[in-house]
């Protein structure tokens, strides 16, 4: 059974195994040197208990990680403070599982809770299991900068995919912390 959980520290080893190969061999990462778990922790730390870091395990609390999910700010610019950019990944073992649509529906669904009102999502195109899964959880396709990233050998083209999490109120509510409101589902 895959369960859902906040990542902590310890589990930083195994996020940084699952990212990478993918800035090692692949395109889908812009970075050119993985991260190691000390990097990890480092990033998960920088959340400062507001956006949320989510894994997916093979048992609801002590099982290994399958994949893992957060969000982080937008922009720096205060203006953007209720958006935020998403991330997922999965490790190969897992793939066509429905490991990444738990995640991402539950990052989703943590993110409403908290009171972010945009979700943006950056793919390293093509991918189109990527686009497929964004598209499901209700991302839609918001804008392409072409040739942006050089990696591999190749030139590489950024689609954003964008999600509307909540209606724009104005004046807008300020984001609830993920350390309040933990992993929210359904």
């Amino acid at each position: 059974m895959i369960g859902l959980r906040a990542a902590t520290p310890e589990d930083a080893g195994a996020i940084a195994a699952i990212y990478a190969p993918h800035v090692l061999a692949g395109t889908v990462s812009f970075e050119t040197e993985a991260p190691d778990a000390r990097a990890m922790r480092t990033r998960m730390a920088a959340s400062a208990g507001l956006y949320p870091w989510i894994v997916a395990t093979n048992g609801a609390e002590t099982g290994g990680v399958l994949g893992y999910a957060y969000a982080t700010r937008f922009s720096e610019r205060e203006a953007y403070r209720w958006a935020v950019e998403t991330t997922i990944y999965v490790a190969d073992v897992a793939q066509r599982q429905g490991v990444g649509r738990l995640l991402y529906e539950a990052l989703i669904d943590t993110l409403r809770a908290q009171g972010f009102t945009q979700g943006i999502g950056r793919i390293a195109l093509p991918n189109n299991q990527s686009i497929a899964l964004h598209e499901s959880v209700g991302f839609r396709r918001a804008g392409v900068f072409r040739e942006i990233g050089y990696k591999q050998g190749q030139w590489i083209d950024v689609g954003y995919w964008q999600c509307e999490l909540a209606d724009a109120a104005s004046p807008p509510a300020e984001p609830k912390r993920f350390a309040e409101i933990g992993v929210v589902r359904g």
